[in-house]
């Protein structure tokens, strides 16, 4: 049974002065990122492939060089677009992101709404999918807003709850025949 599993990145150390998609990993990112490819190490991927932003690429090399695989990035894989959206208390952003999820064809957070950001993500994964040998698993290092919506629109999961549940990092794993979300790693 061919898996993918969607890697939510380690913990970023968070700059309010940086926009979030320029974020790179913390110490503690790093350091959990030995117990994440431990978790990982039962899979049969033959490559790690990460969205292009640095939390993501630093997450997916790690990664590789702990599974002693190849990494490369792929466009698409970001986050929903938030470039130009200032850094705000927790409850104030929580607050948006279930908006986002609940008005899914508007612009509510940003400059993507979660319909095109879904687009853009699940176009982007299933060319991945393509690319990797039909009889290996997929891993994809992306971002939790974007993995709750295609865990939702796949596999009919609740896209808030999950994103609340996911950790840093965390990763979920779907059976590709059927979508079916097979195991959740809310906490690595």
């Amino acid at each position: 049974m061919r898996k993918l599993i969607l890697i939510k990145h380690a913990r970023p150390l968070v700059d309010p002065a940086v926009s979030s998609e320029q974020w790179r990993l913390s110490d503690e990112g790093r350091e959990r990122c030995r117990l994440l490819a431990e978790a990982l190490r039962g899979y049969d991927f033959p490559t790690i492939v990460s969205s292009t932003e640095p939390k993501a690429v630093e997450t997916a090399h790690l990664l590789a060089d702990a599974l002693g695989r190849p990494h490369r990035s792929a466009a698409g894989l970001e986050e929903h677009d938030r470039r130009h959206v200032p850094h705000m208390d927790s409850r104030e952003f929580i607050s948006l992101v279930a908006l986002f999820f609940k008005q899914a064809d508007r612009l509510v957070l940003g400059g993507e709404s979660a319909d095109a950001a879904y687009d853009r993500f699940a176009a982007a994964v299933d060319a991945v999918i393509a690319a990797e040998p039909a009889e290996r698993d997929v891993a994809v290092v992306s971002h939790g807003t974007v993995v709750s919506l295609f865990a939702q629109r796949r596999a009919g999961q609740d896209p808030f709850t999950l994103w609340r549940k996911m950790g840093l990092p965390s990763f979920a794993v779907f059976e590709l025949s059927t979508g079916k979300v097979l195991e959740v790693r809310d906490r690595v």
